[in-house]
């Protein structure tokens, strides 16, 4: 276990009940921008400016943490019923993807159970580094000198480890239906340094950790067009606001997404299409997918997948720089909340491999092609599936 550390901290949030903290994580990320041991030359319109940048850095912890797309929860193992034969057959070849859906349906009657593990530890937001200490919160500044001449400094650690439960089960050959459910384990710890002149004083430190269920999905898939090689479909899921919005493991607010699905296959290799709307939760969404799966060898398939969302009130974290309010000649620069809309962008390559019987083990890495909001350099993930 020593060698797997994301692996324990899964084992005890599985085994250890939410419970109540002194300073949930939102409070300990408040405190972290907004208190100051050491008052700066212009305290109003500085804690003004934290209080704006604490809601952004929440909502943007919250995007990332509590509102990502979860792992599909359709079976790896896909029949329809073949007339000729008079039995249900293997529908296609691969054991399908990750997170982007697929058209074809598990089939009446068919169950399949699951489970995966994922763990991240953010390093950057709106590209800038969380963990050197070189994010500014606020600097002032002549514009002919190199430095600031007052400055403070923000370090954030945040470590997650996700296991999702998933379960679906066939209702009829097009209709298909599931959930999942994820349970999380959230750490941050952080620090906010004050430099003037060079000389260096703690304005905050804190910690929290936070563990519980995430939002709840509940999905259903109905396939509208089957085809030999492919196929359309129409998936929804309902987020229900099971995780606690104040520790930043649930979004505070159901949330309901709709997807147009498209699938295409051709021998050992598929391609699966989606795009979609999500309405409610931390931000009102358009999402788009492709996926690639190609089955390399009778049990192991290779998956590669892109994901997009635009979050039309993700806020990006951005430096302004005004006139300094007292000093003349010199410029503050405070971290802000900049438009809101942005895009985010990430990517996949995995592999599902049939160990034995209709036990499928899986395994991939998830990174961001854009690097806005909160993000991590890779996200590995392993997982395990079993249709009945």
């Amino acid at each position: 276990m020593k060698r797997f550390p994301w692996l324990l901290a899964c084992v005890t949030a599985l085994l250890t009940a939410p419970s109540a903290q002194a300073q949930t994580v939102s409070d300990v990320v408040g405190f972290l921008m907004t208190n100051q041991a050491v008052p700066t030359s212009s305290f109003e319109r500085d804690r003004a400016a934290a209080e704006s940048a604490r809601d952004t850095i929440i909502q943007a912890l919250q995007v990332n943490l509590a509102s990502t797309p979860l792992a599909s929860s359709s079976s790896g193992f896909l029949y329809r019923f073949n007339p000729q034969l008079g039995t249900a057959e293997r529908a296609t070849e691969t054991f399908g993807g990750f997170f982007v859906e697929r058209a074809l349906t598990a089939g009446a009657g068919r169950l399949s159970f699951g489970f995966s593990t994922a763990s991240a530890s953010f390093d950057q937001l709106d590209g800038r580094n969380l963990r050197d200490g070189s994010l500014v919160t606020i600097a002032n500044q002549f514009p002919d000198e190199n430095a600031p001449f007052e400055e403070e400094l923000l370090t954030l650690r945040i470590r997650s480890v996700t296991t999702t439960f998933n379960a679906s089960v066939g209702v009829n050959s097009r209709l298909e239906v599931g959930a999942a459910v994820p349970v999380m384990r959230l750490t941050l710890d952080g620090t906010r340094v004050y430099t003037y002149h060079g000389v260096t004083s703690a304005q905050a430190a804190g910690s929290s950790t936070a563990s519980g269920f995430g939002d709840v999905a509940l999905r259903a898939k109905y396939q509208l067009v089957a085809a030999p090689k492919g196929g359309l479909a129409v998936a929804t899921e309902l987020r229900l606001p099971t995780g606690d919005e104040e520790n930043l493991l649930g979004a505070g607010t159901a949330a309901l997404r709709v997807s147009a699905v498209g699938s295409l296959e051709r021998g050992a290799a598929a391609v699966n299409v989606n795009g979609g709307f999500l309405r409610g939760g931390v931000s009102d969404e358009w999402t788009g997918a492709a996926g690639l799966a190609v089955a390399v060898a009778p049990r192991v398939t290779l998956v590669g997948e892109v994901m997009g969302r635009y979050l039309s009130d993700l806020k990006e974290v951005t430096l302004t720089s005004t006139p300094h309010p007292e000093i003349a000649g010199a410029n503050t620069l405070r971290l802000s909340a900049g438009p809101a809309g942005q895009a985010l962008v990430d990517t996949l390559a995995g592999v599902k491999w049939n160990v034995a019987s209709r036990l499928v083990i899986e395994a991939h890495a998830r990174w961001a092609v854009r690097h806005y909001g909160l993000t991590s350099t890779v996200v590995p993930t392993i997982g395990f599936e079993y249709a009945f």
